[in-house]
Formats: C-alpha cells, structure tokens, sequence
C-alpha cells in the first residue's frame, strides 16, 4: 500500500497539512482525486448518508458537486491526538434554482499507519445567503493559508 503523507502521529504542523491537502483537493470538485485520500474501505457519514469504501464515496461526492454548484470550501485545524484530527469547515454553493448557501459543519476524521483515512463523520448545517454576502469564492490563496476564517 502506498503512503499518503502526512502520516500518524500527527503533530501540529502536520495536522495542519493534511487538513490544507484536504480542503485543496476538495475544492478541484474531482469525486476520484478526493476518494484517493481515503482507505479502499473507509467509512463515512455525511449528513444523514452512511457510505463504506472508495466507490461509495465517488458516488455520494458525484452527486453533491452535481448539486452544489461553484462549490468552495475552506477546512480548519480544531484538535489533534495519535491518529485522529478534528477540523471545523465552512463552504458556499448554489443550487439549480441559484439560492446561495453557506454550509458550516464539523468533522472527525481517523487516519491508518499509511495516512490514509479510514474514517469520517460530518456533521453540516446549511445556512441561505446572498449572493452579495459570498466570501469564499474559490481556493483559498497562498497568502491565507493557515488563517482562520470568520465563524459567521
């Protein structure tokens, strides 16, 4: 099996990595290149979804970027210990109908000795928003990394 690193156990600085290589990859919108980050059998849940393994998360991860469109996402280091880091999250999407969406959730994630993340627990609420009240429009810029973001 190949190692994906930052491997466990994780120090401040590469908690904050994997947590910046995750909130990359999530913002290309690519379902395979996400999936690659997880173990062939990894175990999500994702709102009210439960899913198990690679295909499944392809899937689900297909069918949300197919509803959530201009998708933009920003992750944040919350706590580390061994093998386990928490991250608070925010993203904004719009739907078919063009109604903005501000989603802020927390997740629990647990990673395998090749850093590969065998476990995630997402909890999300959705939030309308203006158009006008945007702040994340696409990846987040060199200059921000490692910078909080707003809670509201």
């Amino acid at each position: 099996m190949t190692d994906r690193p930052p491997l466990p156990p994780f120090t401040r600085e590469t908690a904050a990595r994997k947590v910046q290589a995750a909130e990359d990859a999530w913002n290309t919108r690519d379902p395979h290149k996400v999936a690659l980050a997880y173990s062939p059998d990894s175990v999500w849940r994702n709102r009210d979804t439960f899913v198990t393994g690679r295909d499944a998360i392809v899937d689900l991860l297909t069918r949300k970027w197919a509803r959530e469109r201009e998708y933009a996402l920003r992750k944040d280091l919350w706590a580390f210990d061994g093998n386990r880091i928490a991250v608070r999250f925010q993203y904004e999407s719009r739907d078919a109908g063009g109604q903005w969406w501000r989603s802020y959730g927390n997740e629990l994630w647990e990673f395998d000795e090749h850093g590969l993340m065998t476990r995630r627990e997402a909890s999300i609420d959705d939030v309308p928003i203006e158009e006008a009240d945007r702040r994340i429009c696409g990846p987040r810029p060199e200059s921000e990394r490692g910078r909080s973001f707003p809670l509201r």
